[in-house]
């Protein structure tokens, strides 16, 4: 592991803990960067990228759920040297609350909390359609997925207009689904790790019910803020996001 695979845009030695996060379906690295200047001066960030993206390139993407999760597990246990908060964003958020679980019977190094944004709360049984109803899933073709990446703003216009590069999104978006629905839900599985979850008013995305659900898989303790906008907030509410976390004192 190197900092292609947790990438530190802020890293002070003064900071006393980091915010670590954890990209959403389809994204990397990049929509975190700027919330560096957003954190107070004794909080660094750090965001985890994926293999097959940005720095790692190079690299082949994660085949299942499994193996994503362990690449973060690992960058986790061998590049964490101080108290963190573990962020993530739609699949993010659910692969966050796993990675915790997973630290947590291993006896790693645990979040002090983690903050789920905008991810449906996993349930025993469930298939990834009733997970995820309203996003792309395997069988959808590149049309449907490329109008799904516009709706949500996912993509900046000059991949919109670049049609390599909208190829390569498009690509990515379908590793990611693949990911994605090779999740399954272990019954009675909650984390001690203490949860804020972050949701939009107006998000089709996710269930009303994720919240209810979300407080039963945390029983370290459970907040619940509802944001203005809908899957991804409004641009000015993700822009200020990290003054909305409780757990690093913005």
């Amino acid at each position: 592991m190197n900092d292609t695979v947790l990438v530190r845009p802020n890293r002070s030695p003064q900071a006393r803990q980091e915010l670590i996060c954890l990209a959403f379906c389809g994204g990397g690295v990049g929509a975190y960067l700027p919330w560096a200047e957003r954190l107070p001066s004794d909080t660094g960030l750090g965001a985890v990228c994926y293999p097959g993206r940005e720095g790692r390139f190079g690299e082949e993407f994660a085949e299942d759920w499994d193996e994503l999760a362990e690449d973060v597990v690992e960058a986790l246990e061998t590049q964490t040297d101080r108290p963190y908060v573990l962020f993530g964003h739609s699949l993010g958020g659910l692969l966050a609350f796993d990675v915790a679980v997973r630290l947590e019977r291993r006896g790693g190094a645990l979040p002090s909390s983690l903050v789920i944004s905008s991810a449906a709360a996993p349930r025993p049984g469930q298939s990834p359609q009733d997970m995820w109803p309203t996003t792309p899933w395997a069988g959808c073709t590149d049309e449907e997925i490329v109008t799904w990446m516009r709706a949500f703003g996912i993509l900046p216009q000059y991949a919109l207009d670049d049609p390599d590069l909208l190829d390569m999104a498009v690509e990515l978006m379908r590793a990611d689904i693949r990911v994605r629905d090779s999740y399954a839900y272990e019954e009675g599985v909650t984390t001690g790790v203490p949860v804020q979850l972050l949701t939009g008013e107006t998000d089709e995305v996710i269930p009303r019910s994720a919240g209810e659900r979300w407080s039963e898989l945390a029983r370290g303790g459970f907040r619940h803020d509802v944001l203005p906008g809908a899957h991804f907030y409004t641009p000015e509410v993700w822009e200020t996001l990290p003054g909305r976390l409780t757990a690093i004192g913005c």
